[in-house]
């Protein structure tokens, strides 16, 4: 059993946003549906949506990471989670319609800005910061220089 789990607060819309997240992810699923909150797993991973109200809304403070293994990912999670009116943000976040913050991240992005050379690592951080979605090919050309 996962001993720490996500507890997202909707307004009223924890339903909705779990059956959203749940489209995208693959091997992901609802586990329980009440009326004050809904589990569900994404990718394995359990979290909690609460019908909560208006008193709270999220904000950039906290933010779901997700490692992608291909620009392909990058790029079908990032127009997925952008649906509906979600709003692209700097360096691969964004917020979905919901106002959850999301990091979209290529796995290329990390090993790129930890290059053992300073320059290469340098300009990939350089070259990621006028991004919004991550391009790993943008990344790679700007770390040969």
């Amino acid at each position: 059993m996962q001993k720490i789990t996500p507890y997202l607060w909707f307004n009223n819309q924890a339903e909705e946003a779990a059956n959203h997240y749940v489209s995208i992810f693959k091997n992901s699923r609802i586990t329980e549906v009440t009326p004050m909150i809904v589990t569900f797993e994404l990718e394995g991973q359990r979290f909690l949506a609460l019908n909560g109200g208006p008193q709270f809304t999220f904000n950039e403070a906290m933010s779901l990471y997700v490692d992608c293994e291909t620009q392909e990912e990058v790029d079908e999670l990032w127009g997925r989670l952008l649906e509906g009116g979600g709003q692209e943000g700097e360096c691969g976040w964004l917020k979905d319609k919901f106002g959850v913050s999301w990091q979209i991240i290529p796995n290329a992005l990390p090993r790129l800005l930890s290059d053992p050379d300073p320059v290469r690592a340098e300009r990939a951080m350089k070259a990621m910061f006028t991004m919004r979605k991550i391009d790993v090919k943008g990344l790679e050309a700007a770390v040969e220089g």
